[in-house]
Parts: C-alpha cells; structure tokens; sequence
C-alpha cells in the first residue's frame, strides 16, 4: 500500500526557479502604471512540473504569487528513464518548440525557458531546437504544452498494435535484441 505523505513534506522536495521577470505597463490616463510580471517554473525531477505567472507591483510579491501558482498547476509527465518517450512540438502563440529524445549521456541541450521546464520535470537527456518566436513566456508555456502531449511507451504500442519493445527509442531496442 502507498504510503501517506503529508502535504507540507511533498511540497518540500519541490524545486523552484526562477525564469523571468519583466516590467510590464498599463497606460493610463496620467501615463503609465509599471508592475512586475514574474515566471516561475516548479517540478520535482520525478516527472511533476507547473509554471506560475504573477503579477505585483512588487518583485517579490510577483515570484511569490508565481511560485503559488505553479505548485497548483503542477502535472504529471510521462517520461521514459532519463528522456522522454517521443519527439514532440508545442506551440503557443508565435513560439514553437521541438523536444527530441537522446540517448544517456547526452544531457540537456537547451536554452534558457525550455532548460529550466525540463531540468525541474527531471528530463537529464533530450535535444531541443526552439522555432519562431523567442517571447520567452510563450517558449515556455510551449515547451509544457509540448510535456503534455507525451504519451507512455505502452500507450503507444496499444494504439499502434505493437509490443512495447518496439516502440523504445533506438539505442534501447539495440540494447534490447543483443541481450
């Protein structure tokens, strides 16, 4: 049976960063009214993660409204040992990102917003290549779209009638046959 963990100690594990902030305007009628717009990434490197956007007239009260909403918004991604089990694009608005699958020991090779989403879902081998717009809250926000159509290795061998050692990426199906 699973055992019982109480909110405040799974919260703890939780690993926070910070992606952006910007100073974002309003115009009014006497000019312009400035506040903070703060992005904050959380996940547990265990395939848990959520993105916060906060809004405050102050900086630490943004991350900290950021930091709140990203806990709440955390979701559950299938991932396949240290990557993940297929190549998938996400888009938001004008930014597109491509996340591919590599093989151990190829580590993280991204930039900036895509980095922190999949270093805090706990992805430590993938390639990535970040098309069109480079607004950096719409990378990330297609980079967890992206994280979110990922599929379980069995889910895809179901719905393409296959074994699921046929649907591993390449250099596990290798491993697989000379075992």
């Amino acid at each position: 049976m699973a055992q019982y963990q109480p909110a405040a100690q799974a919260e703890d594990e939780l690993e926070e960063r910070t992606v952006e902030i910007a100073r974002v305007a309003k115009v009014v009628k006497g000019g312009r009214r400035f506040t903070f717009r703060a992005t904050v990434v959380v996940g547990d490197h265990r395939g848990r993660v959520g993105i916060g956007i906060g809004k405050a007239g102050a900086v630490p009260d943004a991350v900290r409204k950021a930091s709140e909403r990203a806990r709440r918004n955390l979701k559950k991604i299938n991932l396949y040992d240290t990557t993940i089990p297929h190549e998938v694009i996400g888009e938001v608005g004008g930014a597109r990102v491509l996340l591919k699958p590599a093989s151990p020991g190829t580590g993280v090779i991204a930039g900036g917003g895509v980095r922190a989403v999949l270093e805090a879902v706990g992805v430590r081998d993938i390639l990535t290549k970040s098309l069109g717009s480079n607004n950096l809250l719409n990378v990330v926000k297609a980079t967890m779209q992206a994280l979110e159509q990922l599929k379980a290795v069995e889910e895809v061998a179901k719905v393409r009638g296959k074994n699921p050692e046929e649907v591993l990426p390449f250099w596990d199906r290798r491993n697989k046959r000379h075992d």
